[in-house]
């Protein structure tokens, strides 16, 4: 299993690197949509959208919020209203998580996938196509370490919990994973950030802290899909990456870092 998991990783991982560093921004930025469009299929299940018509129905209501949002956050003013908007509905999350995680329907968890799909895509597009103010740092790379943080807060979640977990973190929504695991993620998350910072010449204090931020809301975007999944009774959103599981298995703490990642870079005054 471990074996599948590697060898599907190390294709999804060339395959990415060609998508962010080779092919042009618009397209790349198109294989993003796509790829969320394929998530807002899994999602259709997780919501127990039962028909064909119903499911197909709401991928065409996110492509839909895709393109109206992008539309809307054309002023700069309206970006960061969308983002401030998307964390609002994270701590709204993380709440649900851990006050109420079994309460739930149909409505509630369609609507929270136009909420954690939509302002995802239109994050990445927007760090995609900007340079970082003031330093050489093309969007693709930033894109591209973001990726990278998240994706190692995963690894080391994953390594040091099986290795150590004892303290659950979540015992009602994914029973797996432990708060040593959540250190352990933290741990792996904090060494991409300072050879972040060292490589884009970033404040270290800051960027570091605005990356430790992300990797703990990335955990609340696993966390949020793992409540949906119990309560649709699926152990994995697809079966698109074998040995992972579908998009969203793969997308999911993107999902809650990206605007978020967006947002502070905003905020510490290195993205226009």
């Amino acid at each position: 299993m471990l074996r599948q998991r590697i060898i599907t990783a190390v294709g999804f991982g060339i395959a990415l690197l060609v998508v962010l560093l080779w092919l042009p921004p618009r397209i790349a930025i198109g294989i993003f949509a796509l790829t969320v469009l394929v998530g807002a299929w899994e999602w259709s299940a997780m919501a127990r959208l039962a028909s064909a018509a119903t499911r197909i129905a709401f991928v065409c209501a996110v492509a839909l919020a895709m393109a109206l949002v992008w539309h809307f956050t054309g002023e700069d003013s309206r970006l960061e209203t969308l983002l401030w908007i998307t964390a609002a509905w994270w701590l709204v999350a993380f709440l649900w998580v851990t006050l109420a995680p079994g309460r739930h329907s149909r409505v509630t968890v369609a609507t929270s996938g136009l909420l954690v799909l939509v302002p995802a895509w239109v994050a990445i597009a927007h760090l995609f196509l900007q340079a970082v103010q003031g330093i050489n740092v093309p969007g693709s790379h930033l894109v591209l370490f973001l990726l990278l943080l998240v994706w190692a807060a995963d690894i080391g979640a994953f390594f040091v919990g099986r290795s150590f977990g004892r303290l659950k973190l979540a015992p009602r929504v994914s029973p797996a994973k432990t708060w040593e695991g959540v250190v352990g993620g933290l741990a792996a998350a904090a060494v991409v950030a300072a050879l972040g910072a060292w490589w884009f010449d970033l404040p270290r204090v800051a960027f570091l802290s605005l990356c430790l931020a992300v990797t703990l809301i990335s955990i609340v975007g696993d966390l949020t899909e793992s409540m949906f999944k119990r309560y649709a009774g699926l152990k994995d959103s697809g079966s698109v990456f074998p040995g992972h599981g579908g998009v969203l298995d793969r997308i999911d703490s993107i999902t809650a870092a990206a605007p978020l990642f967006l947002l502070g870079l905003r905020w510490l005054e290195l993205e226009p």
